[in-house]
């Protein structure tokens, strides 16, 4: 029997299980962990995990590929308590959304006889915990894969495996260029979202002003209802971009409110710019301006077969394989 171990049973870890149980993988265990135990009870009660285990080591042990689904500050911590007792080969994966910090964790950490490939997938909610877990929650999604240095070509291709399983779609990317990429299109959103709650909730007006607070505030706000652990330690694990971004934005804020209060025509057509880029966007939003990452060679069943046995091989492969186009041109698998 073939072991996954998913540590972290929230919203991500647990949409992780439910995708992989979906895929009906032969002779491969799931085995969920989680520090809140009522989370990993949820996790088993809906059918995300085989079993739970409350020790951190022994949910690692005979394990072949570790996801780490938790908080981005809690995963030195993790590392060091089970780097002695992973086993040789092992395959270890995160998906917090910085990734050069968790690599220096990983390298400074983690035995060499273990390979790790960072994760981020682009996906997610602002509702934390099992309770809003989703099987479809990574389809078609981008996710970001940043392999360490040690890592074989064969723990890449088993994550790469993994990715496609989730219906995802891989994108490899230098561990930095990640961490300024989503400081600003990810991270500066929760700063954004965050600070309009405070501002607005904090004004002796609130009382009347909640009243007529409707679908715009409660759009541009969603992102405040994260977990808010996880949200700090983003900011702190991605400090230097965050801010760089964030001084960006308060400088465009400044810009437009010297439109507002010159009251020319530059307003409307500062609006009008901004509306036919985010319409850009919309029309193609993995391709404009940025060309997707290289795949790796090599992805053959075999390597699969290796850790988790055919089916996972053959799963992972058709989830990966291009869509066809059908005799009306659209495309389908």
């Amino acid at each position: 029997m073939n072991r996954i171990a998913i540590i972290g049973t929230g919203l991500i870890g647990t949409s992780i299980g439910l995708a992989l149980k979906r895929a009906k993988l032969q002779d491969v265990e799931i085995v969920g962990h989680d520090r809140e135990p009522e989370h990993a009870a949820k996790a088993k009660k809906l059918g995300a995990v085989d079993r739970t285990e409350w020790n951190l080591i022994r949910t690692v042990e005979r394990a072949g590929l570790i996801i780490l689904a938790v908080p981005v500050g809690a995963i030195r911590e993790i590392f060091e308590v089970v780097a002695p007792h992973l086993p040789e080969g092992a395959i270890v994966t995160d998906t917090a959304s910085t990734k050069a910090q968790v690599l220096r964790w990983a390298e400074e950490l983690l035995p060499e006889s273990v390979h790790f490939v960072g994760g981020h997938p682009m996906a997610g909610k602002e509702t934390p915990g099992p309770d809003a877990a989703d099987a479809e929650l990574f389809k078609d999604a981008v996710y970001c894969l940043v392999p360490s240095v040690r890592a074989s070509e064969r723990a890449v291709d088993t994550v790469v495996n993994l990715v496609g399983l989730l219906g995802a779609e891989p994108y490899f990317v230098d561990a930095t260029e990640h961490d300024s990429f989503v400081a600003a299109v990810s991270h500066l959103p929760i700063v954004i979202s965050s600070a309009l709650v405070a501002a607005t909730t904090r004004s002796p007006a609130w009382r009347e002003m909640a009243r007529v607070a409707a679908t715009g505030y409660r759009d541009l706000t969603r992102l405040a209802s994260g977990d808010p652990v996880m949200n700090r330690d983003i900011m702190l694990t991605n400090r230097e971009s965050i801010i760089r971004w964030v001084d960006i934005f308060i400088e465009e804020l400044k810009r437009y409110r010297a439109l507002i209060a010159e009251g020319g025509p530059s307003l409307g057509e500062e609006f009008k710019q901004t509306h036919e880029a985010r319409e850009r966007w919309l029309r193609s939003p993995r391709t404009v301006g940025v060309e997707p990452g290289p795949r790796v060679p090599g992805m053959g069943e075999s390597m699969m077969s290796f850790l988790f046995g055919e089916r996972l091989a053959r799963a992972s492969q058709e989830a990966l394989r291009p869509p066809k186009p059908d005799e009306n041109g659209k495309k389908s698998r």
